[in-house]
This record gives structure tokens, sequence and C-alpha cells, in this order.
């Protein structure tokens, strides 16, 4: 079953229902558009995100089910609590935004390619330079250890990448964004056994999308000077009649 393909230049054309995307590959959506503010912003609002490697065309998903981590139910381990108590790890935010992008897209074992290109980077720290972007780094000294990016949508944070150098860097990462008290969920998008020794689980699309709308904005409410005061886009309207 073919999925819509819209120019780069196209910054109106919705997004089509959710409900519309591929069982296989799970989640795919649509292909092409850009990676625009305006374009980013109404995608994660509607509970859909970019997803693609370099010479592909962008390619948007919103898998079923959704992973989520609900901030008062993470897991915390004896050893991650050993760690976590120990001090050797400072953590800050948005003090090295880009890098953290970087070493999120640098090359893993196993992997022949990163779905983190260039313009992906560029995109998102014009994000961050909005306040819509936002990254956590670990520090061990001097050093950059681990760390994790995402897009702040009201109460909701959606996790993008993480990466760790040393142990329970990452980890140390996610705990102290579930531990802020700013958000009321975390999506993790897609399920590891990673996420779930931390306490995420698994939702259907549908209750993702009831927790992006009663805990999430729209995108007037992010960028009001792209998209106006009114509710938000038709896109975001029709994602969130659930």
């Amino acid at each position: 079953m073919p999925i819509p393909f819209i120019a780069p230049d196209d910054e109106h054309t919705p997004f089509p229902d959710v409900g519309a995307a591929l069982l296989e590959p799970n989640g795919l959506l649509m292909a092409g558009g850009s990676l625009s503010n305006r374009r980013l912003v109404d995608a994660y609002c509607c509970g859909v995100f970019p997803w693609y490697e370099e010479g592909e065309p962008i390619l948007w998903w919103s898998p079923d089910p959704r992973c989520v981590l609900i901030p008062e139910k993470i897991k915390i381990s004896r050893s991650l609590g050993k760690t976590l108590r120990s001090g050797r790890y400072e953590v800050t935010e948005n003090l090295a935004y880009r890098e953290v992008m970087k070493q999120c897209g640098a090359p893993r074992a196993g992997s022949t390619g990163t779905w983190v290109t260039d313009a992906m980077i560029t995109a998102y720290c014009k994000l961050n330079s909005l306040g819509i972007a936002k990254s956590l780094e670990v520090w061990e000294g001097h050093r950059l250890v681990g760390g994790l990016y995402g897009i702040e949508i009201g109460d909701v944070f959606v996790g993008e990448s993480m990466f760790s150098r040393e142990s329970d860097a990452s980890k140390t990462a996610l705990v102290h964004l579930a531990q802020t008290e700013r958000y009321r969920v975390i999506d993790c998008q897609l399920e590891t056994p990673h996420l779930r020794s931390l306490g995420a689980e698994s939702v259907s699309r549908r209750e993702y999308l009831s927790l992006l709308k009663e805990h999430g904005r729209t995108p007037s409410d992010l960028l009001p000077d792209v998209f106006g005061s009114n509710v938000g886009s038709t896109a975001t309207q029709a994602h969130f009649s659930v």
C-alpha cells in the first residue's frame, strides 16, 4: 500500500490521519516534506516523528504501539541507585545540545548508518534555540559521557535519542528527566529492553494520542508566529479525534 509523498517546499499539506499508517513497516505514514520548524512542530503535536537515513527522503512515522514512560513509575535498580548516589556524574540541561545530537548519531556496533543526519542536527538546533528542543548532558568531570535530547510539548517530553559512553550514563539522564517533575509523560517512541528495565511500557496509538491531547500543546501554542492564535493545524485537530 503506497504512502503519500509531498514536495520538500510543501509546508501546508497536513499529515494523513495516523490511522492510515502502515502495519509493516510499523507506523510509516508519509514521505517527503521538510524539517522546517513548522513541519516538525506540527508532526510532534500530531504524534508523528521523522526517522530516516542519509540519502533517503524524509520518512514520517506514528507506530502502534508506542513506548512511554510515566515519570512516577520509573524503576531505579539497586546498582543504578548506587551510581546516582555516588556523585560520579553531573547532569546539565541545554549546555551542549549540538554535541549531544552528534554523539547520539555516532556509529554504533552493528549499525551501518545513522538517522541523526547533518540536516536533522541543523533543524533540531533551530528548535532548541526556540526552547522547544531540549537536551540533558551527563558529565564525568569535564568529559561528556552520556545524554539525551528530545522535544518538549507542554507536559509531554518526546525523547528522540540517547547515548552512553560510561556505565549508567544514559540511565542517569533519563532518571533526571523523570525527576524534574515537569512532565506527565515521557514518550520513548519504540520499546527496547533497556527502556523496559526503567519502567517504560507500550500503549496503543489511541491511548498515546489521548495522553498527548491531555498533557500536550497545539502548534499555535508552540509557534504562535507561524500558526497564529487558532487552536492548531487541521492535521492536529484530525489526529486528536480519538
